[in-house]
């Protein structure tokens, strides 16, 4: 399964998720349950601003899920998305765009004429 993890991490790599994001990834995942910042600031040993930045650009990416708690102070939890879910989602991305891409070339050639 690890072999499975690493070509999955090439995959997201040569899609521009920095070696930072891919270790808090493989962090979320190892541990299979919600961490806050400081949890993960703490396993890996990197400033809370950079675990925050990184943590941040993983969940716009869909690559990590957040939860809000609520224990006398607001704040999230984050966790791994599957890897099957993020092949679906990566995949998904790349057919809109293509799409998105196809209908600009139809029209500007269209336009040529």
């Amino acid at each position: 399964m690890s072999d499975v993890y690493e070509k999955l991490e090439a995959l997201l790599r040569s899609l521009g998720v920095k070696k930072t994001e891919l270790r808090i990834y493989r962090l979320l995942l190892d541990k299979k349950k919600p961490m806050r910042i400081t949890e993960i600031q703490k396993e890996l040993g990197i400033s809370e601003r950079s675990v925050r930045e990184h943590v941040l650009r993983l969940y716009r990416r869909g690559i990590l899920r957040r939860t809000l708690i609520k224990q006398g102070w607001l704040g999230y939890t984050y966790t791994a998305v599957s890897p099957s879910e993020v092949l679906e989602h990566i995949k998904q991305s790349l057919v809109k765009r293509i799409n998105e891409l196809e209908k600009e070339l139809k029209c500007s050639s269209g336009q040529e004429n």
